[in-house]
């Protein structure tokens, strides 16, 4: 898949070089008076997030300026400032409550567009081979319990983290790169919890802080969203088992092991 297609047929200028990742390749360009970027997806869960980013329209999330199946023309957002640096800069707090407060500009009710849901993504998790008193199990058995048992249903992100907030240019915040589910809203807060990276998610006390200030600012009941932040760090396990990845998988238990702590389970 290549940009030039899209280049002529949305008459776009190349403004900086290409960028190409597992799923998809990018392109910064220049559109008419505007500076955008040309995004190509290449697997249908990007398809879907592009689908998604169609639906919510600039609202919480970057304006979409044209769209075509696989490609995505998108406003360019700001790298800086940070909200990865703001943490290493000891600004944790301040990041999470950036990132709630701009989550809930993303709209989330009927009627939405067709998006897989919470249960099939979590089949990763019910498929992995764990022991009856391990942390897997524990995880599997929190999931199951929040999935049977959903609150506050709607539109997810899918991959709310520090890297996928990005700035405009007048000083707001705009989502990129969801995923794009249906299930409950404490999944996204919970993401936060494993983010912005294994080291920092599991630094003594770090959990239990940024989940009270989750809770309190984006209004959410405090021990649901250690259940969740339970269930996702299992899952996320659960995929880094898939690929082979065993000390990301072993890193990621870790956060599962603190919230199972706190919890008392």
């Amino acid at each position: 898949m290549t940009f030039e297609p899209y280049l002529s047929r949305w008459n776009l200028e190349p403004d900086g070089l290409g960028i190409h990742t597992p799923s998809s390749n990018l392109l910064p360009v220049q559109y008419g008076e505007k500076t955008a970027m040309l995004k190509l997806a290449r697997s249908d869960e990007e398809r879907r997030g592009n689908t998604l980013m169609v639906w919510w329209a600039g609202r919480g999330a970057a304006q979409v300026y044209e769209h075509d199946g696989a490609a995505l023309l998108m406003e360019r957002l700001e790298m800086q400032p940070s909200l990865t640096e703001m943490v290493a800069a000891g600004q944790d707090d301040e990041a999470t409550r950036i990132l709630c407060q701009a989550a809930a500009e993303l709209p989330r009710t009927q009627p939405w567009p067709e998006l897989p849901t919470l249960q099939r993504w979590f089949r990763s998790l019910e498929e992995v081979n764990a022991s009856s008193d391990g942390i897997l199990a524990k995880a599997q058995t929190t999931a199951r319990e929040l999935l049977d048992a959903p609150q506050d249903v709607g539109v997810l992100h899918g991959d709310i983290h520090h890297a996928n907030l990005l700035a405009t240019s007048k000083g707001g915040w705009r989502f990129i790169d969801p995923k794009g589910l249906i299930g409950e809203r404490g999944f996204d807060s919970a993401n936060i919890l494993c983010n912005p990276d294994l080291d920092t998610a599991t630094a003594p006390g770090r959990l239990e802080r940024q989940a009270q200030i989750i809770s309190d600012t984006a209004n959410l009941d405090h021990a649901r969203l250690l259940h969740w932040a339970l269930a996702y760090a299992g899952l996320s396990a659960a995929w880094h088992l898939e690929a082979g990845e065993d000390v990301q998988a072993e890193k990621t238990l870790e956060v599962a092991r603190i919230a199972a702590g706190l919890l008392g389970r």
